[in-house]
């Protein structure tokens, strides 16, 4: 599993250490990111087999304030990998300003464990302050999204391992 954490933590180096909170500066510049990232394979491995999706890496700033922002759908088996350089503290989250899919997000640890699993829903209010804000509750050095009830449909929790590119999968099973 050491392994595993220094390729998680290799792979990862460029990331920068922000969150989307209300009000942030952040989200200010994430308005004028392109929707278009770099997408690659992941892998939850779980009692009820391997998962394979299709993520999109959100690594600066700006790719992780704009996240999954205006967006109508996301493919079933696709998502968003938020990437951080740095251990996250557990009162650090995310928020649902101007998402319009109601997401599960899962919060990654150094190990690559799934270490919280919330579920989001979209917030339609005009201001971002009005918007809730699902904190971790956990440290994390990455966070997946994806579609709504996603984990539950495939018997995925708290514990289960996420292979990233790079990692080699037999390190990652729980």
């Amino acid at each position: 599993m050491l392994l595993a954490r220094r390729r998680l933590l290799e792979w990862m180096v460029g990331g920068a250490c922000a969150v989307a909170w209300p009000g942030s500066v952040a989200w200010a510049s994430a308005q004028q990111a392109g929707a278009s990232l770099p997408t690659a394979p992941l892998v939850i491995h779980s009692n009820h087999g391997p998962h394979r999706l299709e993520v999109e890496l959100a690594r600066s700033t700006r790719e992780r304030a704009r996240g999954l922002m205006d967006r109508d759908q996301l493919a079933e088996d696709g998502g968003m990998l938020f990437l951080y350089d740095r251990v996250q503290s557990s009162r650090r989250g995310f928020w649902m300003y101007r998402t319009r899919i109601p997401l599960d997000i899962a919060f990654i640890a150094p190990s690559g464990s799934i270490a919280a699993i919330r579920q989001m829903t979209p917030c339609q209010a005009q201001a971002p302050s009005e918007c809730p804000a699902y904190a971790a509750g956990v440290s994390y050095v990455a966070a997946l999204e994806v579609n709504a009830g996603y984990f539950k449909e495939r018997g995925i929790e708290v514990g289960d391992c996420v292979s990233l590119p790079g990692d080699i999968a037999s390190d990652c099973r729980p």
